[in-house]
């Protein structure tokens, strides 16, 4: 399924969006979970908002509203620096405790 994610007031469009829950201290927390791309000219900005690890998360479509930090992230590239090039990020957002 396809989710539109905003993280910290950037949109995402998430491919194979999957909501789920984990525990953690005996307490459930929202966990988000979704595929992008990402392009050459917005690479700077992704990895830029990721190393923050501190998001606020919205699902409009899901009304989901909740702070959060990476739970797990990979992407199928290191060098998006080169013209034209799309990366394929996969990205894990857990609720913080």
């Amino acid at each position: 399924m396809n989710q539109k994610v905003i993280i910290n007031n950037l949109t995402i469009d998430g491919l194979n969006f999957h909501e789920d829950t984990v525990t953690k201290e005996g307490k459930e927390l929202h966990k988000v979970s979704f595929d992008f791309k990402v392009k050459h000219d917005d690479y700077h900005d992704i990895t830029t908002l990721l190393y923050q690890n501190d998001f606020l998360v919205k699902v409009p479509d899901k009304n989901l509203r909740f702070s959060a930090t990476i739970y797990n992230y990979s992407t199928s590239i290191t060098n998006l620096y080169e013209e034209n090039a799309v990366g394929d990020f996969k990205l894990e957002l857990v609720e913080k405790a």
